[in-house]
């Protein structure tokens, strides 16, 4: 099953916690401070392996987490770093993140990596906070949580050349003479349900992939058909090979379809119209074929979509005519064509970073027994991080509090003495 759209859960390792603890050895009088620090949490990295074709593996395993660095330990030990989770996807996956819909990245080439959710730094041991005041503290951080990302992937088949016409033009029957390629072959519309990919290989040792884009007909860029599931396909070619029947016994059809094909392609992204294209006049061995032909030359000539028309090639897949001299001509557009020649696909392989909009460093609301609720993103992570289980954490985290404002805010709002405060599920008693 050809699967290039899926949605995915990334949960990155939190990083191991810091320790308390202090060297008690043999004729070590008043030993200090010797909690080490925690190991950095695993990150997930997404990394393209040539040999996948589809995104399919996705499709039953959706959610992936890292796993969490090992806590410090004693005699200044700093626990293990988790392994990084390393999940292979194809060639041609576009990351975007679901809560910013900012593009991650593009992953284009065979061995190319993306972190999508880094794991969290570990905590840091009471070793890091003695100081002449308080030279045994009992302060130690625990590690910082990973970063969690929901995530859609999406893949766009990496063609040199894309095949588009109306569905029967004989897209398939084209690519299974001049590649290996063995796509479904039928005598009725949508026989192709899934794109197809080839090789094709010419005698003076060129090559180039060629991919068949099924599914487009009027329309297609509004969600008719198949159109607006594999359209996106289109957008990495560099040709386009436009196929038009011209076994047909209406006249007009021929130029009907190429106007539709190409409004179909500028409505879903102007770019497409700015790549080379190619016409080519398929099913030449039918008997109206050479009389189409003429009449489609003749309406073309007045057409004015392209700045320069487009050449016109007559074949029949079945006869083999014109094949080999049109994968010749093909290859030689390609040697002139740049590799990536879309101004679209530029701005798409950059990473797209928006600037988050300006959060406060906490919230307080208010439950209805009348607990005060503290939130925000930089609060809870600090709360996350702190080791309240000794009374110089706990501490040291009332001051965090009183430094941030939280005190003040918390009395602005009308907060008294004795009042219950809650962050997350920790619920502490207010004091003046």
């Amino acid at each position: 099953m050809f699967v290039d759209q899926i949605k995915i859960e990334a949960h990155a390792g939190k990083g191991g916690n810091g320790m308390v603890a202090f060297r008690r050895e043999k004729y070590v009088p008043n030993g200090g401070p010797a909690g080490g620090d925690g190991g950095r949490g695993g990150s997930i990295i997404l990394k393209v392996d040539p040999g996948l074709r589809t995104l399919m593996d996705f499709r039953y395993h959706r959610i992936f987490k890292a796993k969490n660095g090992q806590n410090g330990m004693s005699k200044q030990m700093t626990g293990a770093a988790a392994s990084d989770l390393v999940v292979a996807v194809p060639e041609g996956t576009t990351v975007r993140d679901l809560d910013t819909g900012a593009i991650m990245g593009d992953l284009t080439q065979p061995g190319q990596e993306l972190v999508i959710a880094k794991g969290g730094r570990g905590g840091r041991g009471n070793i890091h906070f003695a100081s002449a005041k308080n030279p045994a503290p009992e302060i130690a951080e625990n590690g910082e949580p990973g970063e969690d990302r929901y995530l859609e992937l999406e893949l766009k088949m990496l063609a040199d050349v894309g095949l588009i016409g109306f569905p029967s033009v004989g897209k398939s029957t084209l690519l299974s003479v001049v590649t290996g390629a063995k796509p479904k072959i039928a005598a009725y519309e949508f026989t192709t349900l899934v794109p197809n990919l080839g090789m094709v290989m010419l005698p003076d040792g060129r090559d180039f992939a060629m991919a068949d884009m099924p599914g487009l007909i009027e329309g297609a860029s509004k969600g008719v058909g198949l159109g607006l599931t594999f359209l996106r396909h289109i957008e990495r070619t560099r040709v386009l090979l436009h196929l038009i029947d011209m076994g047909s016994q209406d006249p007009e059809q021929a130029i009907e379809r190429y106007h539709q094909i190409n409004h179909e392609l500028a409505a879903y992204d102007p770019e497409l119209l700015k790549r080379p294209q190619i016409i080519v006049a398929t099913k030449m061995d039918l008997p109206d074929a050479q009389e189409n032909l003429a009449h489609f030359k003749e309406m073309l000539a007045q057409d004015d979509t392209f700045a320069k028309m487009p050449p016109v090639v007559p074949i029949s897949a079945i006869t083999h005519q014109g094949v080999q001299g049109l994968m010749q001509m093909t290859a030689d557009l390609l040697d002139q064509t740049p590799a990536f020649d879309s101004e679209h696909h530029d701005k798409l392989t950059s990473v797209e970073y928006r600037a988050k909009e300006a959060e406060p460093d906490f919230t307080i609301t208010r439950d209805d027994d009348g607990t005060w609720v503290l939130g925000g993103e930089k609060l809870t992570r600090l709360f996350k991080m702190s080791n309240l289980d000794h009374e110089d954490g706990q501490l040291r985290f009332a001051r965090q509090l009183r430094h941030m404002g939280v005190d003040d805010a918390l009395r602005a709002k009308g907060i008294e003495n004795g009042d219950l405060v809650r962050i997350e599920k920790f619920v502490f008693e207010f004091v003046q």
